[in-house]
């Protein structure tokens, strides 16, 4: 019998859809990548695979999880097998570089970033921004991983050269400029079969005041694991949220196959939006969805069942 298969490498991250396919009585199998064995020559089981591996899971010990889900992937592709969010999105999911040139193709504004490998190089890279407050963070990131805020050239050369100085995972240190929403706060946007469900409105005026993009630790805010941070930012669901930049979403998605995916972005003084995360491995905040009777995991679970009874009737 054909079923949904959930590749991850976080039983805290999954058992939430997973409670939703029980609700739903639909059929599934949790696949736990974070070690394992495939024969390439065998065949896969029939069904529908949902990719859901986090750019961040060497934070939790699962350093090759990504790189082995890439092989898994590519296994099941190469089978016809019809994978949700597969090889191609997580390409994007642990390269936040990828990310901002892809979105830039599709006219969609990020944040100017610069990327850099070795402390020489990072120091380098910063010249651009003299005279201007700058972040920095990780490629291969999620959690608020290497996320600074630097005032000037000489802070950061004091940081780099010190022992508070974090590696990334892949070697590959970013450079942004510091965007400040006057509001404080920002706006993530979900999709699910490749089309919008609702924005969400994060309040960081507690605790958000490095950068607008990953020191305000969304994915964890957004995740429903975890320890609850000591003032936790208020979320709310934009009602009647219509803005033009929702097409060109839509439109990166597609080109990358992606149909499930929270992508954030942040409003500058004058209302120019700024796009600096595409994250494939999406979760919902309870309060805001319970308040505006929108569930993004039912949503989910229901697009994974309509795929399902797809497949059965070919």
């Amino acid at each position: 019998m054909s079923k949904i298969y959930v590749l991850h490498e976080n039983m805290e991250w999954t058992e939430h859809l997973i409670k939703r396919f029980n609700d739903l009585e639909l059929p599934y199998e949790d696949w736990l990548l974070q070690e394992g064995h495939i024969d390439l020559l065998s065949e896969p089981p029939e069904g529908i695979f949902y990719n859901r591996m986090s750019a961040s899971s060497h934070t939790r010990g699962n350093r090759f999880a990504p790189e082995f889900t890439n092989a898994v992937l590519a296994w099941l592709e190469f089978h016809g097998r019809k994978v949700i969010n597969g090889s191609r999105a997580l390409q994007l999911e642990v390269s936040k570089v990828q990310q901002y040139l892809e979105l830039e193709r599709f006219g969609v504004k990020t944040p100017k970033t610069a990327a850099a490998v070795g402390k020489e190089n990072i120091l380098k890279a910063a010249e651009q921004f003299e005279g201007k407050s700058f972040i920095t963070k990780h490629n291969r990131a999620g959690k608020g991983l290497g996320v600074q805020l630097f005032r000037s050239t000489q802070a950061l050369q004091s940081y780099v050269n010190s022992s508070n100085f974090e590696e990334p995972i892949d070697g590959i240190t970013l450079l942004q400029e510091y965007i400040v929403s006057p509001e404080s706060y920002i706006t993530r946007c979900e999709f699910v079969d490749g089309k919008f469900v609702y924005a969400v409105k994060v309040d960081t005026s507690e605790g958000f005041e490095l950068c607008p993009a990953d020191a305000c630790s969304v994915e964890d805010l957004f995740c429903p694991a975890g320890e609850e941070p000591e003032k936790p930012a208020k979320f709310q669901v934009r009602e009647g949220f219509n803005h033009p930049i929702i097409e060109q979403y839509e439109k990166v998605l597609a080109a990358y196959d992606i149909q499930i995916a929270g992508i954030e972005f942040i409003e500058d003084a004058n209302g120019n939006i700024f796009t600096y995360d595409i994250n494939t491995n999406t979760n919902y905040n309870s309060e805001a969805e319970e308040n505006h009777g929108t569930y993004g995991m039912l949503e989910v679970a229901k697009f994974l069942e309509r795929e399902l009874e797809q497949l059965k009737v070919k």
